[in-house]
């Protein structure tokens, strides 16, 4: 029996367990990726296992997520991440070189490469056959030092490309499609490999596209084969050294299929407040906006920016409209300039912002009060702009670019508009200026550290039993935003956890920190798909911190799930869903954690209510080990003592 693109990626990275769908593998990440808003964490996790170099073949940190200066906080992170990255071997970009997952797709991915990065979207590398699979900080300080990424061996959904894509409808309603019909949870444990003859209509910033928000369907990763398009590419890029060629066998077995024929693609738009609450454009036509936000990691390539331009060129944008451009990287920008299109976008009243991840985390272009934004990027979580009453969308530079001129929702073929032909250039600018390479040896000179960054708090381990009061109860699809804000405001914080401790579930219950602290040792009573979202790995800490013991939950997103294993939070599944309705705030409930053993359920007190409640655990002997200790850093020290 054949393998997929997906098999073989996993199989070349393979060093524990055995490629049967639902084991425990381990995997050898050969490159990691972090950004500022992560990587502080991620980098004095590295260095508390005492270590002097990473052990991987390259690791590369990102300052393209809190770049706005508004005080001390950011630019003593960035001084800090310049140090330390030089110290223990790690390429650093300056801030504003560009966002991560489009920089790392232009000079680092390579076909089958396995990388880890401590940014969900990291899977954005599927796009060259690259595996690009996002985790918390710890999983990728773990990876940098040597050790196995431990996840459940993936079903592999086979997406039948046929067609092309019309006029005007671009790659980005694709995954649109995709999100519509499986939801933000229907690829749980799964892998989406891109197939068909539709396949090689698609260049490989199309293809990274609809890649990158495949991690909006929860889905471990998603890749398409490393084909002649590929090729192409890296020859653009001056890396064809680094290209092979990855195709699925011809007898290859899937676990499902999804058949998409783009030539009978509509222009989407995912509505308020998720991203897959998909409708067809003309649904929702004629709406009133007061934004529009060019950018993202999902659609900030040079084609995108053309495509912006194009619709854009002799039309001014609208005058209720604030319109503004995040170019992907210092290579999209300089290859735009090249073209004059920076000038015409200029002219056409379009802002142009740094190259960062900017506005799509709330990092600056807010939205006014009860505002309506259309947004090129990946998700449009409540209060994720920076402004809780606002409303995102979720557009193609297409539908953004036409709603921009006319004020209100359009679909672009409304506009009259000739197709948008794209070729990418027989060789792109190469720009490493702002790539601070690290020293060849070990340099054991001071880290410049900030007052705002914080030590790692230290857990004790969970004990015999837990008892507890139920601190909060939320429904479905609870995101890690949720539970941790983004925005301006807060994410300058993330590496302060008594600080960011201080915001847990502001969302829902801006009462929930005061009450966690004062109550000692709670627990949180949710509902399916808890932690989906971004990897941030505060949405576990800071809750501990806080004294959160256990989640019961009908299901977990999976990198949440794995950060809450990291930092001792015991992570507990309803075996009766109806259960659930036996669980209110302010319930006391026990239980019995010297029982805790893989496979076996177990029983949880509701001591308020005299009940009884039957639950299991998703995690592994290993992950109940770690939980056990107080989280995967105890674990290291016991294991290394």
């Amino acid at each position: 029996m054949g393998l997929t693109v997906a098999e073989k990626l996993i199989n070349a990275a393979l060093v524990d367990g055995e490629m049967k769908k639902g084991n425990r593998i381990g995997i050898r990440m050969s490159q990691t990726l972090t950004h500022d808003l992560t990587g502080v964490m991620t980098y004095l996790e590295f260095e508390a296992m005492g270590l002097k170099r990473v052990k991987t073949d390259l690791s590369v940190s990102y300052i393209d997520h809190n770049i706005l200066q508004a005080d001390f906080k950011n630019p003593d992170d960035h001084r800090f991440l310049m140090d330390i990255t030089n110290k223990f071997g790690i390429i650093c970009t300056k801030p504003a070189s560009g966002i991560c997952h489009q920089l790392h797709l232009e000079r680092f991915a390579k076909p089958g490469t396995s990388i880890i990065g401590s940014d969900s979207h990291t899977v954005n590398a599927g796009g060259v056959g690259a595996l690009g699979i996002g985790a918390g900080g710890l999983d990728v300080a773990m990876a940098m030092a040597g050790e196995p990424f431990y996840i459940k061996m993936p079903e592999i959904t086979k997406v039948v490309l046929t067609g092309e894509l019309p006029p005007l409808v671009s790659a980005k309603n694709v995954i649109l499609e995709i999100l519509r019909r499986i939801s933000v949870k229907g690829g749980i444990n799964c892998i989406l490999e891109y197939t068909g003859p539709g396949v090689a209509t698609l260049n490989v910033t199309e293809r990274a596209t609809i890649c990158n928000m495949g991690a909006e369907t929860g889905a471990t990763t998603s890749v398409f084969p490393s084909d002649e398009i590929t090729r192409q590419w890296f020859k653009a890029q001056g890396r064809e050294q680094d290209w092979v060629a990855i195709l699925p066998d011809e007898d290859a077995v899937y676990d499902s299929v999804i058949e998409i024929n783009m030539s009978e693609l509509d222009s989407l738009i995912a509505l308020p407040h998720q991203p897959d609450n998909v409708v067809p454009v003309r649904e929702v036509a004629g709406m009133a906006i007061d934004q529009v936000m060019f950018g993202g990691c999902t659609n900030s390539s040079l084609q995108d920016v053309l495509s912006i331009a194009k619709i854009l060129d002799g039309k001014t944008v609208h005058s209720n409209v604030d319109a503004a451009l995040y170019c992907g990287s210092r290579q999209v920008m300089l290859e735009s300039m090249r073209r004059g299109v920076i000038d015409n976008l200029m002219c056409s009243g379009v802002r142009i912002m740094e190259m960062f991840c900017g506005a799509c985390n709330g990092m600056g272009f807010a939205p006014p009060t009860n505002g309506i934004s259309l947004r090129t990027g990946p998700r449009n979580f409540i209060g994720r702009c920076g402004t809780e009453s606002a409303n995102v969308y979720l557009v193609s530079p297409e539908v953004a670019a036409a709603s921009a001129i006319r004020g209100r929702i359009t679909d672009p073929r409304d506009l009259g508009l000739a197709s948008l032909r794209y070729e990418i250039p027989a060789r792109f600018i190469i720009d490493e200026s702002m790539f601070l390479k690290p020293s060849e040896q070990y340099d054991d000179k001071p880290i410049r550290r900030g007052p705002n960054i914080r030590p790692l708090p230290e857990f004790e381990a969970l004990g015999e039993d837990i008892s507890g009061e139920v601190l909060i109860k939320v429904e479905d699809d609870i995101t890690t935003d949720h539970i941790v804000p983004a925005g301006a405001n807060f994410m300058p914080i993330r590496c302060n956890t008594p600080e960011i401790a201080k915001y847990v579930f502001k969302v829902i219950d801006e009462s929930f920190a005061e009450r966690a602290k004062k109550v000692g040792s709670g627990i949180v009573i949710a509902g399916h798909n808890y932690g989906q979202g971004s990897s941030r790995e505060q949405a576990a800490l800071a809750p501990r911190y806080l004294g959160v013991k256990a989640v019961i939950a009908k299901s977990f997103a999976r990198i949440h799930l794995a950060n809450l294993v990291n930092f001792g939070i015991i992570p507990l599944i309803f075996t009766d869903e109806s259960d659930f309705a036996a669980f209110e705030q302010g319930d006391v409930i026990s239980l019995d954690t010297a029982l805790l053993q893989e496979g076996t359920p177990y029983i949880v007190r509701n001591r308020s209510k005299n009940l009884e409640i039957k639950v299991g655990s998703p995690l592994s002997q290993d992950e109940l080990d770690i939980v056990k200790v107080g989280g995967r850093l105890n674990w290291i020290k016991i294991r290394n003592s």
